[in-house]
């Protein structure tokens, strides 16, 4: 059984009036519970009056079976009536990093995932093959959409008292001089921060059962491809409630 969100009793965040926020943490490729979130999504959003946006965090790609297709869902502005904002995960960068430079990527993309992406590509990364073979193999295999949407993605996006990020950020320093590499790859240190930052931080990239709430931090990647469990966190004035596929987690913060 999924243990339910932490819950938070502190000042209030807010995002700005008559705006609904649902953000989306890591899908993994994923298509099938990224189709059956964004049902969730829509019935949830049904007859909304205001602004509805969708933010999804980042890592679209790796360890499940459909990489390509969440990438098309993703990209395309699924929902009607949503302004739609993608940003970049780290395993998004580790695909760009591969390109860039194979030879000393490749180990560490499969490692962590990049197998799967591979194989949905059709792309064969068997062991003995040259990394850089492998490498000119992938970027045949890619469309060029795809591989534009990744070179271009955001790192982070703001909603009124809100950041949303895919991994967090880096305790101490201002909200406009964070690095990229820090709101893409940061855990620890992001994670055992226990002040709040200048904007509650939205993120995934660190599995949790449930979302955790804090005054610092809302983590919502709940280990979709292997878990089932694909969440969205929805954000409305102060109150903080969330929706996921196969499990509802209800809480109101």
């Amino acid at each position: 059984m999924l243990a339910e969100p932490d819950t938070y009793a502190g000042p209030p965040f807010r995002v700005p009036a008559d705006t609904r926020v649902y953000a989306i943490g890591d899908i993994h490729g994923r298509i099938d519970l990224l189709g059956e979130l964004h049902d969730r999504i829509l019935n949830d959003s049904e007859g909304y009056p205001g602004r509805r946006v969708i933010v999804y965090l980042g890592d679209y790609i790796d360890r499940g079976p459909h990489s390509p297709a969440v990438l098309d869902a993703v990209r395309r502005e699924p929902l009607n009536g949503f302004e739609h904002v993608c940003l970049k995960g780290n395993h998004e960068d580790h695909l760009l990093k591969f390109l860039d430079d194979p030879g000393d990527e490749i180990g560490i993309w499969l490692r962590n995932g990049g197998g799967e992406t591979m194989v949905s590509y059709g792309v064969d990364a068997g062991a003995g093959r040259p990394a850089e073979v492998v490498r000119d193999d992938l970027v045949r295999a890619l469309p060029p959409e795809h591989l534009s949407f990744m070179r271009t993605l955001p790192v982070y996006h703001d909603e009124g008292g809100y950041r949303f990020v895919h991994a967090g950020l880096r305790p101490g320093v201002p909200l406009s001089e964070q690095s990229d590499h820090d709101m893409i790859w940061i855990r620890d240190e992001f994670l055992d921060h226990p002040e709040p930052f200048e904007k509650r931080v939205v993120h995934g990239h660190t599995i949790r059962l449930a979302p955790e709430v804090s005054a610092v931090r809302i983590g919502i990647d709940t280990g979709a491809y292997m878990t089932g469990v694909l969440t969205s966190v929805v954000l409305e004035g102060a109150d903080v409630r969330f929706l996921a596929t196969a499990a509802n987690f209800d809480s109101v913060i």
